[in-house]
């Protein structure tokens, strides 16, 4: 009996995930009745890596088996592809086929360079930009600029992010000012150590597509990575951060930008804030809620707030809560070591629901298509 009541609840989900979805070309390539997939970077029981896509309901569409470990994922706007990006030091990111898994093209980054995790697509679907590390001069931030030719992808050139160590490139929402978290941090190739702890460098930059700089703003605590971001439709962008310094400093881990405001913390408790144990990994607006979500796997917790008035929405624990991304109705969670969870905004009272994924072994990041 519990197991159709929660098959019941995957299935509802599947159409709230639907109502949510409209991603341009791409539905066109969706079979009548199918509902949208959530992709993520997974890992084997014997470390073996996975780029997977699985129907909210459970279903496995695929478990494309790659040779490094993915971080983020970016769909094209109009065709049936998503490129896979390799995490932090990583070297090839992978284009896969999302109607059948199929590997398309392994994306080998250019000599000197790795990829930081992240990318975006631009709108007209021609263009793809990824954030790199010139290990010439390590940590020197670039967006490696790729053209898509069919399905394949060609390096097309690269340009500063005006930073060290960018993370996360986003966009903001006219489709043509990108937004890069530059971590701060400077590493080597084939490295995740830290080389300038005593003078990190962290920033977020607004840039335009030709690479010029519009703005360049920094949080009050010098040691505090700006890495992971989400934009709502209004322009407004909010910025997770993992801090660096001493482990008894209290550090602002949640950070916003409203439009024609500056870049400053978000209204966080200190109580949460210890909490987070300095480090957050996923964040996601929920556009139509006004709701931002954030997890912090390191302590466990998965927090809501609202995003206009800065109140408290959900303070709940989570083992090693990893992805996040929004539905029709709220939030879908996987973790690193637990079930994968869909939280619904809409009722008076927030339950987690248990949702039919394997559990486990998720990487930081969720996509939704």
């Amino acid at each position: 009996m519990v197991t159709d009541m929660l098959r019941r609840q995957a299935l509802a989900l599947g159409s709230l995930v639907l109502s949510a979805c409209t991603l341009g070309g791409w539905t066109l390539f969706r079979k009548k009745g199918e509902t949208p997939m959530l992709l993520s970077a997974r890992d084997g029981s014997n470390g073996e890596h996975y780029a997977v896509g699985y129907r909210v309901d459970g279903t496995p569409v695929f478990a494309t088996q790659v040779a490094q470990r993915c971080h983020d994922i970016i769909n094209h706007p109009e065709l049936p592809i998503a490129l896979f990006v390799a995490r932090r030091p990583g070297t090839e990111s992978y284009l896969i086929d999302l109607r059948d898994g199929r590997l398309l093209q392994t994306i080998t980054s250019q000599p000197h360079r790795h990829f930081y995790g992240h990318a975006v697509i631009h709108k007209g679907g021609e263009w793809l930009y990824a954030t790199e590390n010139d290990t010439t001069d390590p940590g020197r931030g670039l967006l490696g600029v790729y053209r898509f030719i069919g399905e394949r992808l060609e390096h097309s050139g690269e340009m500063p992010t005006h930073g060290i160590g960018p993370h996360q490139v986003s966009w903001l929402p006219d489709g043509e000012t990108l937004v890069v978290a530059n971590g701060g941090i400077r590493t080597e190739a084939e490295s995740r150590v830290e080389m300038n702890l005593d003078a990190m460098e962290p920033s977020l930059v607004l840039m335009q597509r030709d690479g010029t700089l519009l703005s360049k703003e920094t949080l009050s605590q010098r040691m505090n990575s700006v890495r992971h971001m989400a934009i709502a439709s209004d322009g407004t962008i909010v910025a997770g951060q993992q801090f660096m310094g001493p482990s008894h400093e209290s550090a602002q881990m949640l950070a916003i930008k409203r439009p024609g405001q500056a870049f400053q913390a978000f209204p966080v408790a200190e109580q949460q804030l210890q909490a987070m144990a300095h480090y957050t990994a996923s964040v996601a607006i929920h556009n139509e809620l006004r709701l931002v979500a954030l997890t912090a796997p390191r302590g466990n917790r998965f927090f809501i707030w609202d995003l206009d008035s800065g109140a408290v929405r959900l303070d709940a624990p989570l083992p090693d809560c990893a992805g996040v991304g929004a539905v029709a109705d709220g939030f879908v969670v996987t973790s690193g070591q637990g079930r994968c969870r869909f939280y619904d905004c809409r009722q008076s009272t927030w339950v987690a629901q248990p949702m039919e994924l394997p559990a486990g072994l998720w990487d930081n990041h969720l996509h939704v298509v």
